[in-house]
């Protein structure tokens, strides 16, 4: 039976993940933060790991050279609310096979799973990287409230720049 690490800090999120995917034989761990995780990996062997891009105040993406030291050959999956092309590219740099956007099904986690290194993807849905741009300018449009000044303060990006990104229409993949 594999064996499967999900990392997350949102304890519902964490432990409804457990029990779902508790039924595709799969052997289960959780942890809230990277400690936990790295104490569940000293007590158990691990094959596969879900890992929360944002655990509380840590990143997610440390955990991932932390785990593969210990376990070379081990699958990494990162899901994240908060998606980005360079957290995506940091993730599969450090060794993730897989990148995914909340909200994710024990569907969208196993196909992840199945990837094999050589073809990774960003997303399961395969988005593309204009996609996952368009994505979270959306969504830190939102964040403020609309205010076209403060998400291109937030973005780093020219007020004019984020006006032109926002004119064409969301890139479809």
């Amino acid at each position: 039976m594999k064996t499967l690490l999900i990392v997350d800090d949102d304890q519902v999120l964490r432990t409804t993940l457990k029990r779902v995917m508790s039924r595709y034989q799969l052997q289960v761990f959780a942890a809230a933060d990277s400690h936990s995780a790295l104490e569940v990996s000293e007590q158990q062997t691990i094959d596969m790991a879900l890992i929360d891009l944002k655990l509380g105040e840590e990143s997610g993406l440390v955990l991932i050279t932390d785990l593969l030291i210990k376990y070379p050959k081990m699958n990494i999956v990162v899901m994240t609310g908060y998606a980005s092309i360079a957290t995506a590219i940091n993730a599969i740099k450090l060794g993730a096979i897989n990148y995914l956007t909340k909200p994710v099904s024990a569907e969208d986690i196993l196909n992840a799973f199945a990837e094999t290194q050589a073809q990774t993807s960003i997303n399961s849905q395969a988005m593309s990287p204009k996609r996952l741009e368009w994505e979270h300018i959306q969504r830190i449009l939102m964040e403020h409230d609309g205010n076209i000044t403060k998400t291109a303060q937030a973005l780093n990006m020219h007020r004019r720049t984020l006006q032109r990104k926002l004119k064409k229409k969301p890139v479809q993949g």
